[in-house]
């Protein structure tokens, strides 16, 4: 006969059966136990015929191989989309009821997805949890490091099944598709003109509206987009964030610096189909392009006279308002064109041209 403590002894021994001392997690089934031992000692029991990936939970094994299957047996009803997987299909319900179940607790915006609130409150606090080993920048969404470290690796898995041009990241690919159907998924409601963009749709809509919501505190002049605010506050502050690493020249805009680079390396990217010509700047080709078409979108509101280059217009006007603002800084003598002062400055110095 077993005395009292000795029952006590032995009842302990058996509540605690299901308890191990290797991480002292607790479980009300065998059964549990087996499977977290199982995650614990990093072995994946269940695999996939198909590709061998392996999972800890015979649940996920099947889901996963509705992928190789194709099959979708939850759907939808209000648009009879298909998912393979229950809470897909709960997610993708919200958008049809506008559900937005979570909540900035900063700002009270709403999100669909709590991951995605996760990344919303990074704005608020500042955090970039993912940094990337490689050059050490930080990133806020873990996606952003992931498209990012492709630009060491250069890897490109997203593939045109088209023409087979390679895309570092999925919505390149879904928007170069799109040149190949002529499909304009986002079409202006006021001319019709159509977007690969749903961001160039807004923008383009803002010509007919004339909405400027980003005004300069310093000069009050406004802009349709936010970044060309912020480029326009640089002329105020001289702000020149881009570093030529070549010259140390400084640029305000960071496609500048781009194009500036090209004086150095001789690079010329962009080619004349018609005459194979080649240019540093895509803006130089579209104007050289037009001595092709006879193209002359720029016209003389005084004498009708057409240009294919704004700055040819800008510098005729000036024949009818008498303007020349390029001054002679020994002579003050004024000019119409800048080319004109730099072969006037030459009668000073005494330089004879290159």
């Amino acid at each position: 006969m077993m005395t009292g403590i000795q029952e006590q002894t032995q009842l302990g021994e058996t509540n605690n059966s299901n308890k191990r001392n290797e991480c002292e997690n607790s479980f009300s089934h065998e059964s549990y136990l087996t499977k977290h031992e199982k995650t614990s000692a990093g072995r994946k029991p269940y695999q996939c015929p198909e590709c061998q990936k392996g999972f800890n939970h015979k649940s996920s094994l099947t889901v996963h191989e509705r992928n190789h299957t194709g099959h979708k047996p939850y759907q939808c009803s209000e648009c009879q989309k298909g998912f393979n997987h229950k809470f897909g299909l709960t997610l993708h319900e919200r958008i049809h009821t506008g559900l937005k179940p979570y909540q900035c607790s900063e700002c009270q915006k709403s999100f669909r997805l709590k991951n995605t609130l996760t990344c919303h409150e990074r704005t608020h606090t500042g955090q970039k949890p993912y940094q990337c080993s490689e050059c050490c920048k930080s990133f806020s969404h873990k996606s952003s490091l992931t498209a990012h470290e492709r630009t060491h690796t250069g890897q490109k898995p997203y593939q045109c099944s088209e023409c087979c041009k390679s895309f570092s990241q999925k919505y390149n690919l879904t928007v170069h598709e799109r040149t190949h159907t002529g499909h304009d998924w986002y079409q202006c409601s006021e001319c019709q003109k159509g977007f690969y963009h749903k961001s160039g749709l807004t923008l383009h809509e803002r010509i007919h509206t004339g909405l400027k919501q980003y005004q300069c505190p310093e000069c009050q002049k406004s802009f349709s987009q936010k970044i060309n605010l912020i480029t326009h506050e640089r002329t105020h502050t001289g702000q020149k964030p881009y570093q030529c690493s070549e010259c140390q020249k400084g640029f305000s805009h960071r496609s500048s610096l781009i194009e500036h680079e090209r004086t150095h390396t001789g690079q010329k990217p962009y080619q004349c189909s018609e005459c194979c010509k080649s240019f540093s700047q895509k803006s130089s080709l579209t104007v050289h392009e037009r001595t092709h078409t006879g193209h002359k979108p720029y016209q003389c509101s005084e004498c009708q006279k057409s240009f294919g280059c704004k700055q040819t217009l800008t510098s005729h006007e000036r024949t009818h308002t008498g303007l020349n603002p390029y001054q002679c800084s020994e002579c003050h003598k004024s000019f119409r064109l800048k080319k004109t002062l730099i072969q006037h400055e030459r009668t000073h110095t005494g330089e004879q041209p290159s």
